[in-house]
Parts: C-alpha cells; structure tokens; sequence
C-alpha cells in the first residue's frame, strides 16, 4: 500500500485511540501488519505520529497549561505551575524506565500475541474497577497530591508492554488511589505530554543511532501521519471529556476484551 495512504489510515487510528483506554500502540501494531507498513521506520512514525495527538491536548488545555499572560492572576498561574510539578513528577518513572528498558520491550514484546494479551486483562481490569470504583475523594487535579502522581506515574510504566494502554494505565492507577473519573481523564492527558514527547525524542535518536537516514520522502510521510493524528485527536479529547460526564469506562473494557480476543482466534492466521 502507498505509505502516504498507510499514513493517513495509521494518523486516524492514532487520532481516535491516543486517549482511550483502548491501546494506541496496540492499534498501531495491528494495523500496521494489515497495511504492510512494518520496519524500524514504521515503528519510529507510530511514535512520532503520537506528537500530533499530544499536540491536540497542548491546543484544547492551552488556558490550563500556559502560564504567562496578562490576564492570569497571580493564583491562576501558582495553580499552572503547581499542575506542571505534578506532571513531571508523574512522569519520572516512565522516563527512567523507558530509558533502561526500551529498546527490550520494543524487541521482544511488539506483536499481536502480547498486545492480544494486553487488551484482553486491561479489558476485565476496567470492568471490575467501574464496577467496584465508589470512592471518589479526589475531585480536582488541585487535590492531586504529588504523592498519589508519582503513583499513578507507576502505573504509567505498565503501558510500556504494547496493548496495555498508557490512558488505561494512568486512569485505573488514579482511580484505584480515589481520583474522579474526570480527575483520572484529565490527568491522564497531561502526563502523556512530556511522557509521549520523551518517548518521540527518544524513538528518533535512536533510530538515528543507528545510522539509519530518514529521507525526505520519510518525512512527508510523518509530518501526513502527524497533521491527521493531531486533528482527529482533537475532537476525540472533547468527545471524551462529554462522555465521562454520565457515562463510565465499562464499554471500553468490553471492547478491549472483543479485539483482544479476535486477535488471540484469529491474529496468526491473519499475521
């Protein structure tokens, strides 16, 4: 298939399942081998591409997330800031064991079995915790102690084995410590913006590294990848935002159980 259509498809699915506690990555990796869109290039643009959507969150909360302004009293920027410790705080784990264990996962764990795997206990592990979740002390990212972030920063690592879902991690691991659905949503998109920025930086350096050359047509193909991801991502956030006012997480768990379990039936006949 030409990479630039592989590029749009793979920018779309990045788009819708980027902030879902459906599996981005698991997504990608599937798609990918439908599209024949495999490699160490291919790998490297499912990593990119996810800057689009980061950047689609960086738009949507920009008044949250930018300090400086005139308009800004003098609380409201102690607030942003405050947000801003918490999300980096949040975020050290994943970055020091995406360091040490990256290029293994990446290796080792990239394929539909472990991503089947994945989806399919992520899946029964959001049901029983929408099912059994009543205690909501934390009501606002305000409330959010720095402690309970580098907890749910914990949890974030688990999203490293494909399939998990670094939304599904951080929002059960907020739930599970007495964050709001609301609170758990949120906070799950702001730790994907240095989480996912890191893992970009990184995925390129060490494609690179190697002594790969990205040419120029490669780029165009990212930067397709990217402008897609970025704009479905962007109604995905606020379509999200309007659903977890009334609704739960249930209906994604079953989902993830479903395609986890056709690709268990039918993954290596497919792949």
């Amino acid at each position: 298939m030409n990479d630039f259509i592989s590029a749009v498809i793979l920018g779309i699915v990045e788009g819708i399942t980027e902030f879902l506690p459906i599996s981005s990555t698991g997504h990608l990796i599937l798609v990918n081998r439908f599209v024949g869109f495999t490699g160490k290039f291919a790998n490297t643009f499912d990593v990119v591409i996810q800057l689009g959507a980061i950047l689609s969150v960086i738009v949507y909360f920009w008044n949250r997330l930018f300090p400086f302004g005139s308009r800004k009293s003098i609380i409201d920027k102690t607030e942003i800031w405050r947000l801003w410790r918490k999300t980096i705080v949040g975020v050290l784990p994943a970055i020091v064991l995406g360091v040490l264990c990256w290029d293994y996962v990446e290796e080792k764990l990239f394929n539909p079995f472990t991503v089947a795997i994945s989806l399919v206990v992520g899946g029964i592990i959001l049901i029983i915790l929408e099912s059994t979740h009543k205690k909501q002390a934390i009501r606002s990212i305000g409330e959010l102690s720095y402690k309970t972030a580098f907890l749910i920063g914990l949890f974030q690592c688990l999203a490293m084995i494909p399939g998990t879902s670094r939304s599904a991690a951080t929002i059960i691991g907020a739930m599970v410590f007495g964050a709001s659905r609301g609170v758990a949503t949120e906070f799950s998109f702001f730790l994907a913006i240095p989480t996912m920025m890191a893992a970009s930086v990184y995925s390129l350096y060490s494609m690179l590294e190697t002594g790969a050359v990205i040419t120029a047509t490669q780029w165009q193909v990212l930067a397709v990848g990217f402008v897609v991801s970025f704009f479905v991502a962007l109604g995905v956030v606020a379509a999200l935002l309007r659903y977890i006012q009334k609704r739960d997480f249930k209906i994604f768990g079953y989902y993830r159980i479903l395609i986890g379990l056709v690709v268990l039936v039918f993954g290596y006949l497919v792949f």
